[in-house]
């Protein structure tokens, strides 16, 4: 028991959320997907972006016009969207007869959480766009149907007995209400950018390159939102098809794709269709122009005026993330600039008391984080050997962001993540957590609940221009205390700041199986039981920011511009009409520690000085081991040059001294062999 249980090394890979292969959207056939369509391998690792790397407004009306000719050749009317590669909107098609909502679902014939919500089908879009564009680099192409196969409780999803996606839970990032992400103002701007929908596992969203690097991506909406159950077969997704024709001319380097690229042993996917399947060959395609009165461009509130723009350059400075050599040295870092030259997260001291870390404590602590990844072999990026990418983030007892960069070309949803994962280690060690969870502020008091989710249903009737939310249930935020408490047989657990949690144990309590893998087992006290467990609805994660995503869609109804005489939507909730509405505020949770929401996949510690906590460091990119192994041995690391000063939790408070049900909790899990310039293995072992 005094020692620490690191585990083997576990399945490693990055990605997002949601996605649908049901419905009328789709139909499977058996069988493999043709040979890959896409760009020869560039030889890009990284270094690739120059200043021109951006899409222009030509590039964009091109897009629009090829995924618009599938989706004529399929009549199938869709809601088109392309954004650049930090997020900015640079146009969202709308052809005429396409469906103004999807319904997001599982079909696992479950209730609750985002089940059976109906949505704006341009914020469907928009939120596969971004995720192609964040899941993706210069060393990886990731897919809306790559998120859907590693976000589920079994990877692969469909083969019962194995645990649950490397990502599970990555949905729930880039939120609407995040304090990191930024917003639409006029134009394009800085990024990252917020996503409506958090992340999309749903097919029909793409990453868009040229010469090798990533510039934006592509999105498609037409009925359904949900996720693909099944990934050995080969499905027929009009969302896939008409995406996978805009991506024409901006395909993804073929040697980088998700299907080049393994985890765990497992292929993982990228697309169900090549070009060649298609119904129209998009070589051929007639330009914009001729798409005459077919569709138009629209306005999205919160997120573009409807003008169509050109995308940022990606590491220069308007794009809100480029390089920093004199604060960071040597390491090759990128941080995130307010668009003007200001660093908008330099390394800070802490808020929270005399035993806060120091500015110069939290420099060396990035720093060394910095390196190990720099060191490390990436586990999911090509060509084989490359280094690991990642994004790294500490924070204070208070959830104030102290210090946060990049290296080199990590994928820019590890932002947000990496962000999340440090306030979720953090925030589980604490002695306030229990409070805060009990005393979570309603987004909007009078009208749901304090300190619960409110499950919705909705009818939202565009002819009508109403939109009706309807209360069906309520989850207090409270009950996971009492849960977390029985299930570890701790009656102070989250409120005496006992145990160190990292976001792997955490994340241990937030499948529907617990131990993992092991179906039939009940779940994690995090969690809901596997019956009524979804992607859409599963537990804590998504109930801290369920009311701040309901309001956030409401907002969206009351601005957007209905065809006469409506103007905009009527919105309400139990019959009590909404007055209007200001975009959700940057707190997902309405809890200050917490205000872009958990993560509950590994790559976070929490950071001591001695047995006290003072903060949490997260981590996020190019594979969960290595993002747990990039914060646990940045944090010894940087302890060794500071004499001691901070530190890991000491053994004895770690959470893999727990063994509820028999099973021990996991803290960390490190690769055996990780590093690029040594042989040496087990290197997280005794630390």
């Amino acid at each position: 028991m005094g020692k620490t249980r690191f585990g083997v090394p576990g399945v490693a890979i990055l990605v997002a959320l949601t996605a649908c292969s049901g419905g009328s959207n789709s139909g499977s056939t058996a069988g493999t997907s043709p040979p890959p369509s896409g760009t020869p391998d560039s030889g890009c690792t990284g270094s690739c972006a120059t200043a021109q790397s951006f899409l222009t407004q030509d590039d964009v009306d091109t897009v629009v016009a090829r995924a618009a000719n599938e989706a004529q050749a399929q009549a199938r009317p869709a809601t088109i969207a392309v954004v650049d590669r930090v997020g900015n909107v640079l146009g969202v098609y709308r052809m005429n007869g396409a469906s103004a909502l999807v319904t997001i679902t599982s079909n696992r014939g479950v209730s609750g959480g985002l089940e059976n919500l109906k949505v704006p089908s341009e914020l469907a879009a928009i939120a596969k766009a971004i995720t192609g564009a964040y899941l993706s680099s210069e060393g990886n192409a990731f897919s809306t149907r790559t998120a859907s196969q590693i976000v589920q409780q079994h990877f692969n999803p469909g083969d019962a007995g194995t645990p649950s996606g490397p990502l599970f839970g990555v949905q729930f990032s880039q939120l609407p209400c995040s304090d990191l992400s930024t917003r639409f103002s006029a134009g394009v701007g800085p990024g990252p950018h917020r996503s409506p929908l958090g992340l999309s596992a749903d097919p029909g969203g793409f990453p868009l390159y040229k010469a090798g690097t990533p510039v934006g991506g592509v999105g498609v909406a037409t009925d359904t939102y949900g996720l693909d159950a099944d990934v050995l077969d080969t499905d027929r997704d009009m969302d896939e098809f008409i995406a996978m024709a805009g991506t024409f001319g901006f395909g993804a380097p073929t040697d980088r794709r998700a299907d080049r690229i393994s985890a765990g042993g497992i292929l993982l996917r990228f697309t169900d269709v090549e070009y060649a399947a298609l119904a129209r060959d998009p070589a051929s395609a007639p330009p914009f122009s001729s798409l005459g009165s077919s569709g138009s461009f629209m306005a999205v509130p919160g997120y573009s005026d409807g003008t169509v723009r050109a995308g940022t350059a990606f590491g220069q400075q308007a794009s809100g993330i480029r390089p920093d050599p004199a604060l960071y040295p040597g390491l090759d870092a990128f941080v995130l600039d307010d668009g003007s030259g200001n660093n908008r997260y330099p390394p800070v001291a802490g808020s929270d008391g005399p035993d806060a870390l120091s500015a110069s404590e939290v420099q060396i602590l990035m720093e060394q984080a910095l390196a190990v990844a720099n060191r490390a072999r990436a586990q999911i990026r090509n060509p084989l050997g490359s280094q690991a990418r990642v994004s790294v983030s500490v924070v204070d007892t208070n959830g104030v962001v102290l210090g946060l960069a990049r290296t080199r070309d990590a994928p820019v949803f590890g932002i947000d993540v990496a962000l999340q994962k440090a306030r979720t280690a953090m925030f589980n060690s604490g002695a306030y957590a229990a409070g805060d969870l009990s005393a979570a502020a309603s987004a909007a008091p009078g009208v749901f609940t304090a300190a619960a989710a409110d499950y919705l249903s909705d009818q939202i009737d565009p002819a009508a221009g109403t939109a009706r939310f309807t209360l069906v249930a309520t989850s207090h935020l409270s009950d996971y205390v009492s849960r977390v408490r029985s299930f570890l047989g701790l009656p102070n657990a989250l409120g005496d700041g006992a145990v160190a949690f990292t976001d792997r144990a955490g994340g241990n309590m937030a499948r529907p199986f617990f131990p993992d893998g092991i179906d039939g087992t009940p779940p994690g006290p995090f969690s809901y039981p596997i019956a009524q467990w979804s992607p859409f609805n599963v537990g804590q994660q998504l109930d801290l920011v369920y009311n701040r995503l309901a309001f956030h869609v409401a907002f969206y109804l009351q601005n957007v511009t209905l065809p006469a005489p409506q103007n905009n939507f009527v919105v309400s909730v139990n019959g009590q009409i909404l007055p209007k509405l200001p975009d959700v505020d940057q707190n997902c949770t309405g809890i200050p520690r917490l205000p872009n929401g958990i993560q509950i996949f590994p790559g976070s510690v929490p950071i001591y000085r001695g047995n006290k906590l003072v903060g949490g460091i997260g981590v996020s990119g190019d594979g969960v081991d290595q993002d747990d192994m990039v914060s646990f041995l940045g944090l010894n690391n940087a302890g060794i040059a500071l004499g001691g000063k901070i530190g890991n939790a000491p053994v004895a408070m770690r959470a893999d001294q727990l063994a509820p049900q028999g099973t021990h909790l996991r803290y960390v899990e490190c690769p055996m062999a990780p590093f690029l310039d040594t042989n040496d293995a087990n290197v997280c072992e005794g630390k």
